[in-house]
């Protein structure tokens, strides 16, 4: 029997939900090959992140050490080469974030791994590893087979499988940070946050999306409007950007973010495969669109055939009247 690892990912104070993510994909491929689901958490004062992970996992690995406290991919590196080297797991799943794209490649060069980054989807086949990554902007979908080794390194693009539930409680298991890990050549300095009026719509529970539907950059603040009666944040699809109405952080879709909003409202979007590899994961999907073909609606939970420039007035009013009466 052996092991399927997961990364846990935290930044101040918080558990990144791309953890939950990837415990849930870990569990799928461990109940496949009869393997232990292992949460490897790396910090300094974890025990609140030990108790959380441990109804998600069979077995919680945690390395403290004040040189953990907060992420440093030299750090994290050194202590993972030595537990994967010992324990010999299956796979690492890694978080394709900011962390993962600095830890990952280095990780995998030193232990001898091969490696996929920024994957969709992965799956264990005759002991070898078959990842999905997209290419070409996301126009394509690709399979491919990593080379046969004792150990696979896999990078997962954030939002994109849903959380899992909790299970038994799983063993917690302290392990000595190795003696060699100390000052290096890198250091956490500080988090340095987003200029103010910048935001990750990444985090945003509702998101209300424009696409070439609102036809002009002076309708855009119809769209700001329904957004702030839903307490939510604007997003939009990639025409939008390239015509600089808005900035690229706003932007959903294969190269643009990944959200999995609790409401996602599409308004004025077609639906390109593009724009709904970045949000097809979110809880509750309306979409707004006067052609009744629109691919949108395909996916969409809730559907309005009609223009988007008579509904959503009508819509912000209805949801700022309620609000005003405490409905």
């Amino acid at each position: 029997m052996r092991e399927i690892m997961v990364l846990a990912e935290h930044r101040m104070g918080e558990m990144r939900d791309i953890t939950h993510e990837m415990l849930a994909k870990g569990r799928e491929l461990a109940e496949a090959q009869g393997d232990i689901l292992v949460a490897m958490l790396l910090g300094s004062g974890v025990e609140g992140f030990a108790e959380e992970l441990a109804p998600f996992a069979d077995r919680v690995l945690v390395v403290e050490s004040p040189e953990l406290e907060n992420f440093n991919s030299e750090a994290y590196q050194e202590v993972l080469k030595l537990v994967i080297r010992e324990r010999k797991p299956r796979i690492t799943l890694i978080g394709h974030t900011s962390y993962g794209i600095d830890l990952a490649p280095a990780l995998a060069i030193d232990i001898g791994a091969p490696l996929a980054s920024d994957c969709i989807d992965l799956m264990i086949e005759d002991g070898g590893v078959r990842v999905t990554r997209q290419i070409y902007g996301g126009k394509i979908n690709v399979e491919a087979i990593l080379k046969e080794a004792e150990h696979h390194i896999v990078t997962v693009r954030p939002a994109t499988f849903e959380p899992g539930e909790p299970g038994p409680r799983g063993n917690i298991e302290r392990l000595e940070p190795p003696a060699t890990l100390g000052p290096g050549r890198k250091a956490f300095l500080d988090y340095v946050e987003p200029p103010p009026g910048e935001v990750d719509i990444s985090e945003a529970e509702i998101i209300v999306s424009i696409g070439r539907g609102i036809k002009d950059e002076k309708n855009l603040p119809l769209i700001t409007g329904l957004a702030d009666a839903l307490k939510g944040e604007v997003g939009c699809s990639r025409p939008i950007v390239d015509k600089y109405w808005l900035p690229k952080e706003r932007q959903v879709g294969s190269s643009g973010k990944t959200v999995r909003p609790k409401l996602y409202l599409a308004a004025g979007i077609s639906g390109s495969f593009q724009h709904v590899m970045g949000m097809k994961a979110s809880g509750f999907i309306v979409a707004i669109n006067k052609d009744p073909k629109a691919p949108i609606f395909r996916i969409a939970d809730y559907g309005v055939v009609d223009d988007l420039f008579k509904v959503v007035p009508a819509l912000t009013q209805k949801i700022n009247e309620l609000r005003q009466s405490g409905g």
